[in-house]
């Protein structure tokens, strides 16, 4: 059977009837028509400040630079010609395709077989304000491994890419991709995961800077008993558009998906979009999947858009679900912590930390934990909350 959920969220939003299983997909970046808006997967996103990575206007000008810090793992610069790329996705969207026909040279981070590696940090700076860049990164989780890989992205400029996740045959995986870009950044960039036999990955998506930032985490089963938990956590200032499109394909029986997104907004013209794809194929018996989105508002003039789709083609899952909510201060809790002598600017922030108290928790590097709250903690002060 097929069952697509049309429940209506946030702003109206209902679920497309469109299956995700018939979206298109090429490497060829003139296989897709140029974008103009009003397509599905373009709608929420304004097209004019895509800086014309989307219609082929934006030559690179710039190269994003890769710097790798951490033991145990094996490091190279490929060219285009090497057979190993592209083995976790295809591109889903002009701009990813660009970005796939543009770069020069690919980072492919690999970590041996069997090998249990500690935190490795690869540092992704921008080429700089006025300038384009198009770039393709590669990790690699061969069969047994276990790792970290930080994905720390910085600095300025326009930047178009794609990052391959391979997780191999019992695998454990974390990705922790930071977008703390500078203000004039703008970001379009895919993540397409790939999961294999009892394969486990974890992916932590925290996005804070830029003028535009727009990334779309894929998560797709190759064999059966994967385990996939894909997490984000978003803060919007004025004028800011950050859009975060998630999608689970279950291909293989038995495997689990969870996904867990929140944001807070604040200043006018802030806009957020979370957009949450999930695909139960009619072979992915024994399914378990639930994904849920949250969002804070805290200022007037901010609008966040949040869509989860669910699509079904059989009847033999464990559970599947999703849930969402816009809103603002919960006033209860407010009342709470006031009643209770705490002033109300300090009871705000009290309230906004425990919002994102859950997945700050879930990121198990502390560095880049104490970071993410120092940088809330100076988006609330920004804002007198």
């Amino acid at each position: 059977m097929t069952s697509v959920a049309q429940t209506p969220h946030s702003h109206g939003a209902v679920v497309p009837k469109a299956s995700r299983a018939e979206q298109f997909a090429s490497f060829d970046v003139e296989a897709f028509e140029t974008p103009g808006g009003r397509e599905e997967i373009w709608r929420f996103t304004p097209m004019r400040r895509l800086r014309g990575l989307h219609d082929g206007s934006a030559p690179a000008t710039g190269e994003l630079t890769v710097e790798v810090d951490g033991p145990d793992v094996t490091v190279e610069t490929v060219g285009r010609d090497d057979d190993r790329l592209g083995a976790a996705g295809t591109p889903g969207d002009r701009v990813a395709a660009q970005a796939y026909s543009s770069f020069t040279t690919a980072t492919v981070l690999t970590v041996p077989q069997e090998v249990r590696a500690g935190v490795t940090t690869v540092t992704l700076t921008g080429p700089g304000e006025g300038k384009v860049a198009y770039a393709h990164l590669q990790v690699r989780a061969e069969r047994f491994a276990e790792a970290v890989v930080v994905l720390d992205h910085r600095g300025s400029g326009t930047v178009a890419d794609n990052v391959e996740i391979l997780v191999g045959d019992g695998a454990k995986l974390t990705v922790v991709s930071v977008h703390d870009w500078a203000d004039d950044a703008v970001q379009v960039s895919a993540h397409h995961a790939k999961l294999g036999r009892d394969a486990t990955l974890r992916h932590h998506l925290v996005s804070l800077g830029g003028d535009l930032v727009r990334v779309s985490p894929t998560a797709v089963f190759a064999a059966p008993g994967g385990d996939a938990e894909l997490n984000g956590l978003y803060f919007a200032d004025a004028g800011q558009h950050i859009e975060l499109r998630t999608f689970a394909d279950h291909a293989q029986p038995n495997c689990k998906s969870n996904v867990t997104y929140k944001g807070a907004l604040q200043g006018d013209g802030a806009r957020t979009v979370w957009i949450g794809d999930v695909l139960i194929r009619a072979a992915a018996e024994g399914t378990e999947t639930f994904e849920l989105n949250r969002n804070l508002v805290l200022t007037e003039g901010a609008r966040a858009d949040s869509v989860p789709n669910l699509e079904i083609e059989t009847g033999e899952i464990a559970g599947a679900g999703h849930a969402s909510a816009t809103g603002r201060f919960d006033d209860e809790q407010l009342f709470y912590l006031q009643a209770r002598g705490i002033p109300e600017g300090v009871a705000r922030r009290l309230v906004v930390r425990g919002f994102f108290h859950e997945l700050l928790m879930k990121i198990g590097v502390p560095e880049i934990r104490e970071r993410l709250e120092a940088a809330i903690e100076a988006e609330l002060e920004a804002v007198g909350a």
